[in-house]
């Protein structure tokens, strides 16, 4: 665990899961990033999505689809454990990914920024271990 004297610049550790939320449109409306042992969140129902460092930006999120990002392609001494995409089929994957975006995320120009948030669990889990970790001054 990497200690920062500011929360936003910490590393989030452990295993994490990523999954996108889409709209009934098929369109992304969010990334959330959960602690590995969490269950995925379900389409249909609501999910609460955290920013990982302001404590008040919170959403409600009922996704009609939920995709999994992270796919593991090497796992250590296991070796590789998935069938490695050609540049061809790693660029037909980006394309047809960037496609489903609303247009105002994906505009060169002054784009909206794409959300990305944290579980709860992965939440409280981040807070805590930087409160427990984080020397307390001392006023004299």
């Amino acid at each position: 665990f990497l200690l920062a004297q500011e929360i936003g610049k910490v590393v989030i550790p452990g295993k994490k899961k990523i999954y996108r939320l889409l709209n009934a449109e098929g369109c992304p409306l969010i990334d959330l990033i959960q602690r590995e042992s969490e269950p995925p969140p379900k389409t249909g129902e609501r999910v609460l999505c955290r920013h990982p460092f302001q404590e008040n930006k919170r959403c409600l999120v009922t996704p009609t689809a939920v995709v999994e990002l992270l796919e593991v392609v090497f796992d250590g001494p296991n070796g590789y454990c998935a069938k490695i995409a050609t540049a061809e089929e790693m660029r037909e994957k980006s394309s047809s990914q960037l496609k489903t975006f609303r247009e105002d995320i994906i505009r060169p120009l002054n784009p909206t920024p794409y959300k990305v948030a944290v579980s709860q669990a992965l939440y409280s889990f981040l807070h805590d271990l930087w409160l427990q970790n984080m020397p307390i001054p001392e006023l004299t």
